[in-house]
């Protein structure tokens, strides 16, 4: 299995490579370019017009990579379904943005529903599949089984954590860092666990988001959009609930947790208190405006993911 993950990332990154050159003059010359909110960092209004939309990029190579070497079975569905289908509502989002020139794309109901389907898509075949309903508390031997209410439980963490995911995108590299750190580790687990559609599909993800790096760093010469973030969200927390370390998501992915908390005390502060507690969320912002560089912001944030990652590994006990 070992060979067949190592190539299937080999490919995914070749992949993203050959299609970054061809799909970004097209994106350019469609006036597919990112609309910068007003009252972000100043530094980030340079970068108004950049192309977008780059996730698609991403889930291609993710796609064909996984299509060549996977097995075709429910668990590659399930996978597919969670990454490419949050991919098309992200697409969607994106779209809008693009044709009405503006930072907003969905409306909050449009996006949550078109979330909230995929979900239950998701929850439907992995009741047809007899998924076990048991939750396992990382590095201590318990679990327990909540039952029916495992799936509107696991459609409430796809909500979250691929909106966390889609929170983290904000500085250019950040995402594909922090995602390919994530699903090193969920490859290695799923691994460990004899899952080989798992951890193929862990694999490609982290092969296309390494290639789609190369244009996506600082400077970036393209953005993953809400296409990307919410696709690797998607897929991202797939892997976790096939490889049953559904709860082990907050410390590999503790990066997108902090980021999304950050979001809810900045609001819930502001609204009970009137107070700002940081200068902006999501935090990574708050990094800049207390004058740190970007690329700071976005080498700091890997290391933090990185350690999260081997914390979870270790907790998971595989290392």
């Amino acid at each position: 299995m070992e060979n067949a993950i190592l190539l299937t990332m080999g490919v995914a990154f070749v992949l993203a490579l050959i299609m970054g050159p061809l799909f970004i003059p097209i994106l350019r010359r469609m006036k597919f370019g990112q609309q910068i909110r007003e009252d972000g960092p100043q530094g980030h209004l340079k970068k108004q017009g950049t192309p977008t939309m780059g996730g698609v990029i991403i889930l291609l190579a993710l796609a064909l990579a996984t299509l060549r070497f996977a097995d075709k079975n429910s668990d590659l569905l399930i996978l597919l379904i969670a990454s490419l289908g949050y991919g098309l509502v992200g697409f969607l989002d994106d779209y809008i943005k693009i044709i009405f020139k503006r930072s907003l794309g969905l409306t909050a109901k449009q996006k949550l529903f078109g979330q909230l389907l995929i979900s239950a898509i998701v929850c439907y075949l992995l009741v047809m599949q007899g998924h076990s309903t048991d939750l396992y508390i990382p590095f201590v031997e318990f679990h327990f089984n909540p039952g029916w209410l495992y799936f509107p439980l696991m459609a409430i963490l796809m909500l979250g954590a691929s909106n966390a995911v889609n929170f983290t995108d904000g500085l250019d590299g950040l995402l594909a860092g922090t995602s390919a750190i994530a699903f090193g580790a969920y490859t290695v687990i799923a691994m460990n666990n004899t899952q080989p559609e798992a951890a193929i599909f862990s694999a490609a993800m982290v092969g296309a988001v390494l290639g789609f790096l190369v244009f996506n760093a600082h400077p970036a010469k393209v953005f993953m959009g809400d296409t990307g973030s919410l696709g690797i969200g998607g897929g991202l927390v797939a892997v976790a609930i096939l490889t049953k370390a559904e709860l082990l998501l907050a410390v590999v992915g503790g990066v997108f947790l902090i980021e999304i908390l950050s979001v809810v005390i900045q609001v819930v502060s502001f609204k009970t208190r009137g107070k700002r507690v940081f200068k902006m969320s999501p935090i990574h912002h708050h990094f800049e405006l207390v004058g740190w560089s970007e690329w700071r912001v976005v080498i700091t944030f890997w290391v933090v993911g990185l350690v999260l990652a081997v914390l979870g590994l270790y907790m998971n006990e595989v290392l």
